[in-house]
Formats: structure tokens, C-alpha cells, sequence
């Protein structure tokens, strides 16, 4: 048999927040996550999820004398595509535009989508400002910035002693 409530008699006891907090959290996240679910975000970038939406992928990899970072940018044209660096803040901006257009004997469809992005990294002191490089081929933005040669140092390797 149900354990009844003390406040409703009769009615079976549903997990009660133990404060208004928990219960007000509990809500939001409940009225949230519906949002999320029933107005999905359309995709620049073809992935799903909510900031998917706007954000393109971004790897960065660090070599011996520099550092790469390339950005996946399907569909963007290289004119819409805007690359800077200010205080070693490097700024990749874009916008990406779509027409599709589909023609039938009973029906004509237009769609066109379009979205504006913006991705920014704090580089490292180490690299020098001066020598930064950015190709675009192929939907892949490369930009490689280069080390100040006094940070590209041969490891030396430490002794462990027990």
C-alpha cells in the first residue's frame, strides 16, 4: 500500500523537495529541459545540441615551434571568414549563408539559412605575434602562429631520485 501524504490524504507520496530551493530548481530544470527538447536550435555546422548551433569545431595542437589550430567551417565561403589578433587574443568570425532551391509541378520551395559565429582564444606568451599564418581549403581554416624561438628549447630531462 502507498505511504499517503500528510498535507493529502489518500494520495500516494511523490518525492517532496525538502525546501522551496530544491523545489524551485527542480522546476527550472524540468521547465528547461523541455524547452530544450520541443525548440531544437537549428545547426550552422551540421551537429546537434544547443551550442552546436553556432560554434564550429575547433582543434588546437602545439608543435615544437608552433601552434596550430584549424577550424572546421563547411559551407562558409572564404570571403565571410575574418581572422585577428589583438593583446594575444586570436578572433576567428564568420558567417555562413544558404539558399536551396526546389522546383516541382505543383510546387516551388525556397529555403535559405544564415548565421554568424565568432570564436576566440587567449594564446600563450610564448608565441611571437609577428608570425602568424592562416590557410582556408577545402572548408578548413588552418591558422598556425610560430614560438618565439627563446621558448623552443630542447627538454632536458630530469632525474628522478627515490
Amino acid at each position: 500500500m502507498p505511504k499517503s501524504d500528510i498535507t493529502n490524504p489518500g494520495e500516494p507520496s511523490v518525492g517532496r523537495p525538502r525546501d522551496i530551493f530544491s523545489a524551485m530548481r527542480d522546476e527550472m530544470d524540468r521547465m528547461f529541459g523541455r524547452f530544450e527538447r520541443d525548440w531544437a536550435l537549428p545547426s550552422l555546422f551540421g551537429r546537434e545540441g544547443r551550442t552546436a548551433a553556432l560554434l564550429p569545431e575547433l582543434d588546437v595542437r602545439e608543435g615544437t615551434n608552433s601552434i596550430a589550430i584549424e577550424v572546421e567551417l563547411p559551407g562558409v565561403a572564404e570571403k565571410d571568414i575574418s581572422v585577428t589578433l589583438a593583446n594575444d587574443v586570436l578572433t576567428i568570425k564568420g558567417e555562413k549563408k544558404q539558399e536551396k532551391q526546389e522546383k516541382g509541378e505543383n510546387y516551388h520551395v525556397t529555403e535559405r539559412s544564415f548565421g554568424s559565429f565568432q570564436r576566440s582564444l587567449r594564446l600563450p606568451d610564448m608565441v611571437d605575434d609577428s608570425k602568424v599564418e592562416a590557410k582556408f581549403d577545402k572548408g578548413v581554416l588552418k591558422v598556425t602562429v610560430a614560438k618565439r624561438p627563446e621558448a623552443v628549447k630542447a627538454a632536458r630531462r630530469i632525474e628522478i631520485k627515490s
